[in-house]
């Protein structure tokens, strides 16, 4: 008896025969795989589906270049090349040895010039009794800044009556009283205040030439008795500026070898208590510097103003 279950059997036998047989066409990725279209090879899932982005992190293929062929190249190419290369490199070489001769040359010279240029021995004479070769010319050397020891023995020559010379550090301190170049109260010079200014610039153009010097006023505490001034320190500029004025029109002294101090009564050298103190107090001081001026250290011979 023929049941409804014989009669489908042998269908679903042939249902997993077919379907076995796709998939074993599937997995072996035969190129002569009935259901694939014709001249298209299996991919296994490289290339997305039309419409679909690639995955990220899959890199697209590679392009390869071939590689060259030189079966084909003209050897005659080759020699050009060659011989081009050789002659680059020979003219590379050539221009090294020509620095290199330039710079031998270079140094035997300089060391010449050293060898002419270098000074005699002490006490070397010349074979030729002609002056040393590349000798240099001795130059001027700037005297020593004096010492105080030198500014004291000079300012013992100093002759100057009537003022009181001191060595105050390095400097020499010549010490004028006011009163007898001044009237009191006033900045003009008495006649025998120039003589005595005079004598001093004489002196000091003597023993120290050239030497740089100060001119500073000073006064006592006293009011100024005369209208013209409002303080003492402006009465002390009007003095130091008078004796400035009479060296540089009246002496030997430059003017770019003074310049002018007012101390006002800033420096009394006693105390103001007392008539003689105040006296004293009132001065013109010339400050001789152990410095000279860069024209007497030179040898210069410029004229005095006036």
């Amino acid at each position: 008896m023929v049941t409804p279950l014989h009669r489908a059997l042998p269908r679903a036998l042939m249902a997993l025969m077919g379907l076995t047989a796709l998939m074993a066409l599937a997995l072996c990725g035969c190129t002569h795989n009935p259901l694939r279209p014709a001249g298209q090879t299996s991919s296994l899932g490289l290339a997305p589906p039309p419409g679909v982005g690639a995955p990220a992190g899959v890199l697209a293929p590679a392009t390869v270049s071939p590689l060259p062929s030189y079966a084909d190249a003209d050897p005659r190419q080759f020699e050009t090349q060659l011989a081009r290369s050789r002659q680059e490199t020979q003219l590379a070489q050539d221009e090294l040895s020509a620095v290199r001769e330039q710079l031998a040359s270079t140094s035997a010279q300089l060391a010449q010039s050293r060898a002419t240029a270098r000074p005699p021995a002490p006490g070397a004479v010349p074979t030729s009794g002609q002056p040393w070769e590349g000798a240099v010319a001795a130059r001027p050397v700037a005297p020593a800044t004096p010492g105080p020891e030198a500014m004291q023995e000079a300012m013992r020559q100093l002759s100057l009556p009537g003022t009181t010379a001191r060595l105050d550090g390095g400097v020499v301190r010549i010490e004028i009283p006011a009163d007898k170049l001044f009237e009191p109260g006033a900045a003009g010079l008495l006649p025998a205040g120039a003589a005595i200014l005079s004598q001093s610039a004489t002196e000091i153009e003597r023993v120290f030439p050239g030497h740089f010097v100060g001119i500073e006023g000073h006064t006592d505490t006293e009011p100024v008795p005369n209208a013209t001034w409002g303080s003492p320190h402006q009465l002390s500029v009007a003095r130091a500026t008078a004796v400035f004025d009479f060296f540089t029109s009246r002496t030997k002294l430059k003017p770019g070898q003074l310049f002018v101090v007012a101390h006002g009564p800033n420096h009394p050298v006693v105390s103001n208590a007392t008539v003689a103190g105040r006296a004293r107090n009132r001065r013109v001081e010339l400050v001789v510097y152990p410095e000279q001026t860069a024209d007497e250290v030179r040898g210069g011979t410029e004229q005095p103003a006036g």
